[in-house]
């Protein structure tokens, strides 16, 4: 079923007059196509959907938690943690604190990235770590650091990339075993993250679009991976400014491998591969 320009518009005024959410600075392209897939998925019409956003606060809510992609794995794109390791991280080492917010953090498995990561660097314990979605079914996932372990079982290889190994030094080898970090049970299903890692995090839900810093902190490392190529160019600008005014000079952004801050923003901070530092 093709969503077209004005169906568009009709659902994006819908979902704001009965509701808290506005994607009308969403990207309509990305908007489009994860319209057309709820539209398959629920087996209606746009007029169908438009009238159930109306009149069920319910509805509205699970559509907007359809629409918004939650993709996420333990240690997504190694290359990017192994510059986290070598080149990002090693500048917060003699902080008293480390104040890290994970903005979009969908199902957690970033979240857990990092502070298995910190503990391996020895920072773990002065890491304040902040981490936050629109998506309050993801947060609650996240939470509770339970995951599928046959949907995780490939990166597990992804932990070995960037825990075990050194890419600086091929002959150097940490044998870490993953029951440091989480258990396995293999007959259940389950990944479950260990306590002291999944007690740790403070996980709030957040509107990028809306919401200021809920946190009332700043921060030494933002990471909003894969979130605002969702955006359009003036609301991903919006958002470039809050990441900005809540990190500390010389804080660090680190965005998604397909992301990149265009337009003013970019000469607010220093590009280093897919982390921007703040000058």
């Amino acid at each position: 079923m093709v969503v077209t320009d004005q169906d568009l518009i009709n659902f994006v005024v819908a979902l704001k007059g009965s509701s808290n959410y506005d994607l009308s600075e969403y990207s309509d392209k990305s908007l489009k196509r994860r319209l057309q897939k709820v539209l398959a998925d629920f087996n209606v019409d746009m007029a169908g959907l438009i009238s159930s956003v109306k009149n069920y606060p319910v509805f509205a809510e699970n559509i907007v938690k359809e629409i918004t992609v939650n993709t996420t794995e333990l240690f997504r794109d190694p290359p990017v943690w192994h510059m986290l390791r070598s080149r990002i991280l090693p500048r917060f080492k003699n902080n008293s604190t480390i104040n890290i917010w994970h903005a979009g953090c969908s199902t957690g498995q970033e979240v857990y990235s990092m502070m298995i990561l910190l503990n391996e660097l020895g920072m773990l314990d002065k890491a304040k770590i902040f981490a936050s979605d629109i998506n309050t079914d993801v947060l609650e996932t996240a939470k509770k650091g339970v995951y599928k372990y046959r949907f995780n079982i490939g990166y597990l290889d992804n932990f070995d990339k960037v825990i075990k190994q050194n890419p600086l030094n091929y002959e150097e080898f940490n044998d870490v075993p993953y029951e440091k970090y989480f258990d396995i049970d293999k007959v259940k299903d389950v990944i479950t993250m260990k306590k002291n890692l999944s007690e740790k995090p403070i996980f709030r839900k957040h509107d990028l679009v809306q919401d200021g810093n809920l946190f009332f902190a700043k921060f030494d490392l933002i990471l909003c991976r894969n979130v605002i190529i969702y955006f359009n160019y003036s609301l991903q600008n919006k958002v470039f400014e809050l990441f900005h005014s809540n990190l500390y000079t010389k804080g660090v952004l680190l965005l998604g491998m397909h992301e990149t801050i265009l337009g003013p923003w970019a000469a607010k901070f220093e590009k280093l591969g897919q982390a921007y530092i703040k000058k």
